[in-house]
């Protein structure tokens, strides 16, 4: 008989393995690191006039890197949120 597979599903985010919490850690430490890129003043000083975007290349790339790991979230979310109770309304 052949074991059977572990699916990863938003479960396992939600148990206590390494890899689960270190996925998650990945978008909030991009969004911070775009938003200290952002607020640089001594790449502000520095910079040559901006381009298209009012923002450095670095702080795009790092929300860009935000989004990209935005995935594993909105499961979480969308996990969290099939298990709440809906509210039950009462007829007249």
């Amino acid at each position: 008989m052949s074991k059977p597979t572990r699916k990863r599903s938003s479960d396992t985010l939600l148990s206590g393995d390494v890899t689960g919490w270190l996925v998650l850690a990945a978008s909030p430490t991009f969004a911070s690191m775009a938003w200290i890129s952002a607020n640089d003043m001594q790449a502000r000083i520095c910079a040559s006039p901006s381009g298209a975007l009012p923002i450095s290349d670095m702080a795009f790339m790092y929300l860009l890197m935000t989004l990209f790991h935005l995935p594993p979230w909105l499961k979480l979310a969308s996990a969290y949120w099939r298990q709440c109770p809906s509210p039950k309304t009462r007829g007249d």
